[in-house]
């Protein structure tokens, strides 16, 4: 089960979302990833942010139908999805699956990718998934689960990184630091259906991409 939030970046297709709809235990807007929703017939539990991007007219139509409303002042501190992961990590202990996080505006997509370094989100289990990939923090172990010749990227952040082991990776790792700057963990290939990454020290940002995705 999986609490999910729809941002207000690019998503292209619907069709790949079904079986995460199928597990939520709550959706979630943050503010114009309402737009998300709305397109595929699904209504959230919960809209959050400044609602600068939301249709006024949606927000009366979604508040009779018991759509709960969490406004913040346009002059914030906070982005919207910044403000949808505090909320969905202060109130659930499921996973956290974002999608519209990435796409757009090349400053946004940083800025979300950043938020998984937040203090109060960095020790939650939270991804930002696309039709095609999936990407996410690796502060210890984690297992990668996809298919033969899927790319796996690992990319330091705040540092560099002590890779413990890899496994089920054409280019292993043991023992081996990556250094942060070069770019020597990117489009490592999937070997085996499920790969593995053990992380001694430091903050790693994992990044699982499907083969279908022919670019």
């Amino acid at each position: 089960m999986a609490v999910l939030i729809f941002a207000n970046g690019d998503m292209l297709a619907s069709g790949w979302l079904s079986p995460y709809l199928a597990q939520a235990t709550m959706l979630l807007a943050a503010d114009g990833g309402a737009r998300h929703l709305q397109a595929i017939g699904q209504r959230p539990d919960v809209v959050i942010g400044d609602l600068d991007s939301f249709p006024a007219v949606l927000r009366e139509e979604w508040r009779a139908a018991s759509t709960e409303f969490v406004t913040h002042p346009e002059a914030k501190d906070e982005t919207d999805l910044e403000l949808a992961l505090l909320y969905a990590a202060a109130n659930y202990e499921d996973e956290i699956l974002v999608f519209g996080g990435i796409g757009g505006r090349l400053d946004q997509t940083l800025a979300n990718m950043l938020l998984l370094m937040h203090p109060q989100l960095r020790h939650r289990k939270i991804r930002y998934l696309t039709q095609y990939q999936q990407i996410w923090l690796v502060l210890d172990d984690t297992e990668i689960r996809g298919e033969r010749g899927d790319l796996v990227s690992l990319i330091p952040l705040q540092g560099d990184v002590h890779v413990r082991s890899t496994s089920g990776l054409r280019w292993s790792l043991t023992d081996e630091v990556l250094t942060f700057g070069p770019a020597r963990g990117l489009s490592n290939v999937m070997v085996d259906d499920i790969a593995a990454v053990s992380v001694r020290s430091g903050c790693l940002l994992c990044i699982h991409t499907s083969q279908l995705w022919e670019r």
